[in-house]
């Protein structure tokens, strides 16, 4: 069994950054894909960005440029710096390791 707890969300203004992090512990693995995905009511989970144990990063288009995600293996943390957030970032982001384990969601808010 993996845990995830994540941190980070919150209201922001369009334009604003806002960081999440994400904490894994119990089995971990040498080989592993992390990642963030996003949800907002109605609609279908999606990818936002993963990191692999390789350092491969995969990013959604309509975050590229703006999110970055980053890794600290030390500390088994992966984590989302989102900058110039837009209001259709909106969303409950979830921790994501090896597909099969979910933290409990982080809500991030783009508003003025």
């Amino acid at each position: 069994q993996v845990q995830l707890v994540e941190f980070g969300g919150g209201l922001v203004q369009p334009g604003g950054s806002l960081r999440l992090s994400c904490e894994a512990s119990g089995s971990i693995t040498t080989i592993y894909v992390m990642g963030w995905y996003r949800q907002v009511p109605g609609k279908q989970r999606e990818l936002v960005a993963t990191i692999t144990n390789t350092g491969r990063i995969n990013y959604a288009e309509s975050v590229m440029g703006r999110f970055t995600i980053s890794e600290d293996n030390a500390k088994n943390t992966v984590y989302l710096q989102m900058n110039s957030l837009k209001p259709e970032d909106t969303a409950v982001y979830y921790c994501n390791y090896n597909v099969g384990y979910w933290g409990q969601g982080t809500q991030v808010t783009v508003s003025s």
